[in-house]
């Protein structure tokens, strides 16, 4: 029923929303909302460990190693996504060595939908470097030398008590990168990975609805994004400590 009236929408209307009545279309957007969602948390995961581990490696006591994160956070927060995209892709990925696939065939280390998660991961990444560095910085240095009083290695004082405490103040940046890096998962469209604006073309170029696909996507990435920031500020309001950096 939901289909027959999509249908009639289009002749009554000329409203040609394909992916309600169209079996080939609807999978095709469904495949690559799925791609979105699995491209959006492989990235968000792996950004906010780069984050957290670059952060902690700023504060080493060997200098080349605090040199080599501050380069790291410097080239991919000063270059554009794209071209950052690019250069895995093309660049580092045309070097990297053939794996046989056991058929008498070979193939690349990673494919294109792993290139784009490490390369929008090392991207959002550095900035969170950023975010958690502030974060840890916010941390009263009384609570430091507390936990050192009470037994704590350095490493164990940042585990235990700084990163907790950095992570609540860090959160409400740590969101914005995080909306700006889901939102930003339409670039890997540009090496053909089969994402959400990449189904939307597809669709388009296919059934000439340019209008109804350009509107279903900017929803679905609308209802993407909303759901985030709504998960993020539960954890913001669960992780909050009453009274404490006030």
């Amino acid at each position: 029923m939901v289909a027959e009236w999509f249908r009639q929408l289009k002749e009554s209307a000329n409203v040609n929303l394909t992916i309600f009545y169209d079996r080939f279309d609807g999978l095709t957007y469904l495949n690559g909302l799925a791609t979105t969602v699995k491209l959006s948390a492989a990235c968000l995961a792996l950004s906010v460990v780069f984050g957290i581990g670059g952060a902690w490696l700023q504060r080493s006591g060997w200098a080349p190693l605090r040199w080599l994160v501050n380069g790291y956070v410097a080239f991919f927060r000063n270059t554009p996504p794209l071209a950052q995209l690019y250069f895995f892709y093309f660049g580092v990925g045309s070097i990297m060595p053939l794996i046989p696939d056991g058929a008498g065939g070979t193939h690349r280390l990673f494919d294109n939908f792993q290139w784009a998660v490490i390369s929008m991961s090392l991207f959002a990444g550095a900035f969170n470097v950023e975010i958690f560095r502030a974060g840890i910085e916010a941390v009263p240095k009384a609570t430091t030398d507390a936990a050192e009083a009470l037994g704590y290695s350095r490493f164990g004082a940042y585990i235990h008590i700084v990163l907790p405490l950095a992570f609540r103040i860090s959160l409400p940046a740590l969101n914005n990168n995080l909306v700006t890096m889901v939102k930003g998962t339409t670039i890997a469209y540009a090496i053909g990975v089969p994402e959400l604006l990449t189904a939307s073309a597809t669709i388009w170029n296919a059934s000439t609805n340019i209008p109804e696909m350009m509107n279903v996507l900017m929803i679905t990435f609308l209802a993407l994004v909303g759901i985030l920031v709504v998960a993020m500020h539960r954890i913001e309001r669960a992780l909050h400590i009453p009274g404490y950096n006030r």
